[in-house]
């Protein structure tokens, strides 16, 4: 075969082509990262490509791909579709990647899912490992009719906007709103210490702002706890007590739950409701907003990572972090001293 021509390279009879080697049966498709939208920097051409594959049934999808793709996984093959289900259920983010592998003439790698762990990390935030992803543009190959994971994924873009409009001031950009938006996702993950590009929020947002004005437009409009005039492209938000309160009560759970973490005293036993109009009325209300979307991405990028090492193997393993240390080299020299 030919090599492919860079337009066929980003388009969608390549994405087509990449899914149809994988099992059908795939609730929601979607590529994502620097080789799929421009980064500052970037080189698209030559970048690994990121894919997220959500599935139903993880034991029959990973029985067929094992029939399949059995070179795609690393030792684990071995174990079968049952334990391989079960790693990717149990530990780290719920998410099983396959890495480094061949395919039309790229290198892609690909995680799985389940349908109802990702609803479940949409809508409260369980882990942000996938979620955190939506939050930023991607580009949707496929997807099902499932109406709960399309309110999900909704619902997922309006948290997004809430939990930012906590740690922005009163009126501020669309970049700035953007900026704080994709950086939601990196906030405590401890491979932004070693390994990832340090200016990647700002590269991911830069080259990308009509991706990010298309994605949240309409949220935008509609929300009621902001003004948007997207002619001069700036926003105000309610910072009264009031409104930071019904901001926060539209958090999702589980950072709900870190926030009254982070907040309650010993010995107190007080309903959440009740925490959270105590911290409406602080004036660092956005730090510990803050804090409670970190104490999540740490705790779920330290395990997922900690997995990758068995999914991936070690010799895929070394080479994968190799790559991301020479991302971040790049990156760095590349910053204005």
């Amino acid at each position: 075969m030919s090599a492919m021509t860079p337009a066929l390279q980003n388009s969608s009879v390549f994405y087509r082509r990449v899914l149809s080697r994988f099992p059908r049966d795939i609730s929601l498709a979607f590529a994502y990262g620097s080789a799929v939208f421009r980064q500052t920097g970037g080189q698209m051409e030559k970048s690994m490509l990121d894919f997220v594959f959500a599935v139903d049934d993880p034991v029959t999808w990973h029985t067929m791909n094992l029939m399949e793709n059995r070179k795609h996984y690393s030792f684990l093959r071995y174990l079968g579709p049952k334990h391989i289900s079960s790693i990717q259920t149990d530990c780290g983010a719920a998410v099983y990647f396959n890495t480094l592998v061949p395919a039309e003439e790229r290198v892609i790698k690909y995680g799985v899912i389940s349908t109802d762990a990702l609803i479940e990390d949409l809508l409260h935030w369980k882990t942000l490992y996938v979620a955190g992803r939506l939050h930023k543009p991607v580009r949707i190959l496929l997807q099902s009719e499932h109406a709960k994971l399309r309110a999900a994924l909704v619902g997922n873009l309006k948290s997004a906007v809430i939990a930012s409009f906590l740690m922005l001031p009163e009126s501020f950009s669309e970049e700035d709103l953007f900026l704080q938006i994709a950086g939601l996702s990196y906030s405590g993950d401890f491979r932004m210490v070693i390994g990832e590009d340090k200016s990647k929020v700002s590269n991911i947002v830069k080259e990308n702002m009509p991706h990010f004005r298309k994605l949240y437009n309409s949220i935008l409009q509609e929300c009621p706890q902001v003004v948007y005039k997207p002619q001069q492209g700036r926003l105000e938000v309610d910072k009264s007590p009031e409104g930071q309160f019904t901001q926060l009560m539209a958090l999702p759970r589980s950072l709900q739950q870190q926030i009254t973490r982070l907040v309650e005293r010993p010995g107190k036993n007080r309903d959440v409701e009740e925490i959270l109009l105590q911290v409406a009325q602080d004036p660092d209300c956005g730090s510990v907003v803050q804090q409670g979307i970190s104490s999540i991405v740490k705790s779920s990028s330290i395990t997922q990572s900690a997995k990758g090492i068995a999914t991936a193997g070690l010799v895929k393993t070394v080479a994968y972090s190799a790559k991301k240390l020479q991302k971040m080299w790049r990156g760095w020299r590349r910053r204005p001293s």
